[in-house]
């Protein structure tokens, strides 16, 4: 229930959003246009978020036979945690990373890297694994998902917007234009996915870190594999996605296009939580 009240509330947030940039740049028609954008988004986002997320990254879904260790842990950890085995898909990227998307257990997905395939133990997959399957445990997908399409919507349709204010805009005298108002969307577009971004508790990773602990039954092979994950992940920038779609990732990527998303962090440090597992480890 309070993942689905945070969900409404994100949906409002980035409607509102979107509805002031339409009446910025374009008055009463502005606003009507926007309403109707944001409307079909919320719609959107809702139902498809995760399939436009998979293929931002270019994402396949992987058969049994191509990777059958993967399929096993997958499978093994979903029925430790009593939920329906998620589709398994792989990111051509060579960045070590992994995300969940999905609304809901039935429908979720488990996304990793080609890099981390290669980069990980068996046992460090396995708790990265486990991280993941803890998202869907705990209802984190369909907000991180919802979030990062979103975001990354606001940054496109602000540039639009920019684009529009700057080359005549609206010509029914109700602020088409506007250089200020160009200027102004310029800088609300990025700080406005950062704090999307921020909005998403950064305990929810904490919280995965312990959920996927418990079900794979070794703290210290995620904190491992998210030691590993944060080195390389600082050196190998991710070559497709966006930053607005930062915290859906076990660790925050790089990317190399860089961007003021960038800036504002949706991870808690990793220095903390791999104390917090290696502590989890002691106690057992």
């Amino acid at each position: 229930m309070t993942s689905q009240i945070k969900t409404v509330l994100l949906l409002a947030l980035l409607s509102g959003i979107i509805i002031v940039l339409g009446g910025l740049m374009g008055g009463r028609t502005g606003v009507i246009i926007a309403f109707g954008l944001a409307l079909v988004m919320n719609v959107g986002s809702y139902w498809y978020s995760d399939k436009i997320v998979l293929s931002m990254y270019h994402a396949r879904e992987l058969a049994p036979e191509e990777a059958p260790y993967l399929h096993r842990i997958v499978e093994e950890l979903a029925v430790n945690a009593g939920i329906p085995k998620p589709r398994v898909c792989v990111v051509p990227e060579e960045a070590p990373n992994a995300f969940a998307t999905g609304r809901d257990p039935q429908h979720a997905v488990v996304a990793v890297t080609e890099g981390l395939m290669r980069l990980l133990s068996p046992e460090e997959l396995r708790g990265v694994v486990a991280h993941e399957v803890g998202h869907i445990v705990n209802r984190d997908i369909l907000i991180q998902t919802v979030a990062g399409v979103l975001a990354s919507a606001i940054v496109t349709l602000a540039n639009i917007f920019q684009f529009t204010a700057i080359f005549g805009g609206n010509r029914d005298g109700e602020g088409g234009g506007n250089p200020i108002g160009a200027l102004v969307l310029a800088l609300l577009a990025p700080i406005a996915a950062g704090l999307i971004q921020m909005a998403i508790s950064r305990s929810r990773e904490y919280l995965a870190d312990d959920t996927g602990a418990a079900l794979c039954g070794q703290p210290l092979a995620l904190a491992g594999a998210l030691a590993k994950l944060g080195a390389a992940s600082g050196q190998i920038p991710m070559r497709e996605g966006n930053p607005s779609t930062e915290q859906m990732f076990i660790v925050a990527p790089l990317f190399g296009n860089g961007g003021m998303a960038n800036l504002f962090s949706t991870h808690p440090p990793l220095e903390e939580r791999i104390q917090r597992l290696r502590a989890m480890a002691a106690r057992r």
